[in-house]
């Protein structure tokens, strides 16, 4: 069943459906709101939806299309509330699962996205669009094997396709392979000095810990293409690694300009302006972060962090308690959550943690000692 992918709009012609015959009072209001539609009228034709909803609650076509209004003037929660109405009523549709998955991805819900992006990628394996913006989204998540697994088949088959390939050698060069990261790099290089080619390169050299020259072509990259997705987050990176701080805290919000879900500039991001004692918005960037990458440890000890500095220690407990409940080896978070308790007067805990990050110290040295025994 192809699909129109490129599109928010699900009208007649990309739904597959078709209006059924509908008593006069109801038939011409659901005309009416897909010509209000087409025309471009969004909101003259939520309303005719939603009227229209009234008598025929159980269209996939009008709930369907009213999410694509919805979606269409950035009402995103809204669009997902519709589509996943019209998806009960018409499981499996796979051009209404796409922009659930796509409403789900403008809104940052990338978690969710994912999910969504992976099961129309199942019901029809044939079509490319599902697969990049799984991979989009798996990148975001930091899942760059899976990443790699999933488009170096198609990249196969698909030699010439330079948005592959980019996917390709991005999740290589974050996966530190780089030496498959540099082959798709030399592919995409024979079109000449890209934006594309220029941040791959800076991303593997940021990978080997070359951050002066991954410093060089990450600005090269944002200079060519300014737009490049991801181009800002990997300059800022190699700022920050090259002791340009205020320069890196430029870059990452330009990143998010472009993408306020980006994980690794809202993390970074925040890490600095804590630095500078803006703890509020340090937290907004933690929170998105976090909506981007669920449940992530990093993310949950910065906000920890913050919230101790601010002399919320009991906050901070909570959700340092539950932090190492579920990330036992989280040798910072111990020790923040041993300083939490000596400063609540609670000592026999905070030797408890102490006791803990030392046998987690001892561990760590110990395999340490080991590699460098094999060597």
């Amino acid at each position: 069943m192809p699909i129109k992918l490129l599109t928010l709009l699900l009208l007649t012609g990309l739904s597959g459906l078709s209006v059924q015959a509908q008593p006069d009072r109801w038939e011409p209001i659901l005309k009416h709101a897909i010509e209000l539609h087409q025309a471009g009228d969004v909101e003259g034709a939520i309303d005719a939806y939603r009227n229209y909803l009234t008598g025929r609650p159980n269209s996939p076509l009008a709930l369907s299309n009213l999410g694509a209004a919805y979606a269409k003037t950035g009402r995103y929660l809204d669009a997902v509330a519709q589509y996943r109405l019209a998806l009960q009523l018409q499981p499996g549709n796979p051009a209404v699962q796409m922009n659930l998955g796509l409403a789900y991805y403008k809104s940052g819900q990338t978690n969710l996205a994912a999910e969504t992006f992976d099961e129309v990628h199942k019901a029809v394996p044939a079509e490319l669009q599902p697969v990049l913006l799984l991979a989009d989204c798996w990148l975001a998540m930091g899942k760059n094997r899976m990443v790699v697994d999933l488009v170096a088949p198609l990249g196969e088959q698909r030699p010439d396709d330079l948005a592959l390939a980019y996917l390709l050698g991005t999740a290589l060069a974050r996966d530190g392979q780089i030496t498959r990261a540099q082959a798709t790099i030399d592919r995409i290089l024979r079109n000449g000095d890209t934006a594309e080619a220029r941040m791959l390169l800076g991303t593997a050299k940021l990978q080997a810990q070359d951050f002066p020259a991954a410093l060089t072509d990450l600005a090269k990259a944002a200079e060519l293409n300014p737009k490049l997705p991801d181009v800002y987050s990997y300059y800022g990176q190699a700022l920050l690694r090259t002791g340009d701080s205020a320069g890196a805290a430029a870059a990452f919000r330009s990143a998010l300009a472009a993408n306020p879900n980006d994980f690794v500039s809202n993390m970074q991001l925040a890490i600095l302006l804590q630095q500078e004692d803006k703890t509020e918005e340090a937290t907004a960037c933690l929170r998105q972060a976090l909506r981007v990458r669920p449940g992530d440890a990093g993310a949950r000890y910065q906000i920890s962090a913050i919230l101790l500095h601010e002399g919320k220690a009991e906050a901070a407990r909570t959700e340092l308690e539950a932090l190492v409940g579920e990330a036992p080896e989280f040798t910072q978070a111990h020790v923040a959550l041993a300083t939490v308790y000596y400063r609540l007067k609670r000592k026999a805990d905070g030797d408890r943690e102490r006791a803990i990050v030392q046998k987690l110290n001892a561990q760590t040295q110990a395999k340490q000692q080991r590699g460098l025994n094999v060597k």
